[in-house]
C-alpha cells in the first residue's frame, strides 16, 4: 500500500509549527534563497557577469556575491537590482 507523505507535517517535523521562532527563522531563508536564485538566474539569462551587474547598480562584486547567496537585502537595493536586470516587482493584498 502506498503512503502519502503529507509536506505540513515534515515541515512541522523539521522546522516547527507555523508561528514558531524556528519556523519564521525558516521562512525568512526561505524567502531569501528564492529571491537570491531568481536574482541569479536573471543575470546568467542576461549574460552579466557579478561585476557587470554591481556596476549597473553602482555597487562592488563581493555584494552581488552576498545577494546571490541568499544574504539580506534592504528593498531599495532588491529594487535597484530588479530594474537593472529588467524584472518587475509586485505588491498585492492579501
Amino acid at each position: 500500500m502506498v503512503q502519502f507523505i503529507n509536506s505540513k507535517e515534515i515541515l512541522e517535523k523539521k522546522f516547527g509549527k507555523v508561528g514558531t521562532e524556528s519556523r519564521e527563522k525558516f521562512r525568512e531563508e526561505s524567502f531569501s534563497f528564492y529571491f537570491a536564485e531568481i536574482i541569479k538566474n536573471r543575470r546568467r539569462e542576461l549574460k552579466l557577469s557579478q561585476q557587470d551587474l554591481a556596476d549597473l547598480i553602482g555597487k562592488k562584486r563581493p555584494y552581488v556575491s552576498r545577494i546571490e547567496r541568499g544574504e539580506d537585502i534592504r528593498i531599495s537595493n532588491f529594487a535597484l537590482i530588479a530594474n537593472a536586470l529588467n524584472l518587475s516587482i509586485q505588491l498585492t493584498a492579501k
